[in-house]
């Protein structure tokens, strides 16, 4: 946690965070980075795990929604077939997706000897934005000891956010970009729930951030002479959505599609070349690989109550970005590139933090 939006008097929506106003305020779900920096390279990957068992052998209900699907993830074929989530989820560069792709299946076999032999193959779970504006992505520098070390590091408590993991290269608004992530909480039930974002912030043109109360944030590329370069919309951005709310398939799909308006109130408009994706998963629903019963009870919520998840997703969503790029710092990356700091231009509101 640090300087966010909320911090600078940027607050979304009415729902009130969580208590550490990220995705691991969802009990179970960690979170962990590993950085690359070194010359012209830029990069690295984001683990998020639901939770600290084997998820092969515990799956958890899931549902993915390709907003615009310039993108080259691996893994929401099955999941929007079957609806499980059996692997942690990584995120990383477009041309990295292979290795992390490999490191998750060598992770689930050696929990699971069984796997292709004995029982189903594992569905491996990677989703990607292009960080080549920054970093040589050429290089493909990330290997699979990279992802083993993002998964390893995944823990509990505070997220680290901006330039880090996955989004050490990535680019928003033509500012600096990267992870960033939000909560909001709520009583269902009679007991405290939780619905939780982490955000890959790579998309959006420079000049059409929108700030919440609808004021428009500066354009990036300004110089004393007002100039500004055309730029077209053709990021991307990566959205993962946890909460531990019992819902079914068709439940998760509409809460996880809610993701989408958290984006465009930010200005985005999800342009031809962009790669826009949420993924998101339910904690209170479990899939047991070698389940031998022929019914297995259920439980999902009251439709009637739904639209508070709705508003939950789009406003953890939208904050969510505006953290990434708050925390993300100026960088100078491959070629000289250079993406300034949106952090620059707003103060922290000192003792509301």
């Amino acid at each position: 946690m640090g300087w966010g939006a909320r911090e600078r008097g940027l607050v979304c929506g009415t729902l009130p965070p969580g208590r550490l106003n990220a995705i691991t305020d969802v009990p179970g779900v960690r979170v962990g980075h590993r950085t690359l920096r070194e010359g012209a390279v830029n990069t690295g990957v984001t683990a998020i795990l639901p939770h600290d068992g084997n998820l092969y052998r515990r799956g958890v209900l899931a549902a993915s929604h390709v907003i615009n699907g310039f993108g080259k993830s691996v893994g929401l074929v099955q999941i929007e077939e079957l609806g499980v989530l059996e692997t942690p989820v990584l995120l990383t560069n477009t041309f990295s997706v292979a290795a992390c792709s490999q490191a998750l299946i060598r992770a689930a076999i050696e929990a699971n000897a069984d796997i292709g032999r004995a029982t189903a193959t594992v569905n491996p779970v990677v989703c990607e934005c292009n960080d080549g504006h920054l970093s040589d992505i050429q290089a493909m520098a990330v290997s699979e000891a990279h992802a083993r070390e993002a998964l390893r590091s995944a823990h509990a408590g505070a997220v680290e956010e901006g330039s880090v993991g996955a989004g050490t290269g990535m680019v928003c608004f033509g500012f600096k970009g990267g992870i960033g992530s939000a909560s909001r909480q709520f009583v269902l039930g009679g007991e405290t729930r939780h619905l939780g974002v982490i955000a890959l912030t790579n998309f959006g043109r420079p000049g059409d951030l929108v700030l919440p109360g609808g004021a428009r944030a500066p354009h990036p590329d300004d110089g004393g002479d007002g100039e500004r370069s055309a730029v077209a919309e053709k990021g991307s951005v990566i959205v993962v959505m946890a909460t531990d709310i019992p819902l079914d398939y068709r439940q998760l799909l509409r809460v996880t599609r809610r993701c989408g308006a958290g984006l465009a109130r930010l200005g985005a408009f999800w342009g031809h070349g962009s790669g826009d994706i949420a993924l998101g998963f339910s904690t209170a629903v479990a899939f047991d690989h070698d389940e031998a019963r022929d019914f297995v009870p259920a439980q999902r919520l009251n439709e009637a109550r739904i639209d508070l998840l709705f508003q939950a997703a789009a406003e953890a969503t939208e904050e969510a970005v505006l953290n990434a790029l708050f925390a993300a710092e100026a960088i100078e990356g491959r070629d000289g590139h250079y993406r300034p700091a949106l952090a620059t231009l707003f103060a922290p509101r000192v003792g509301d933090a």
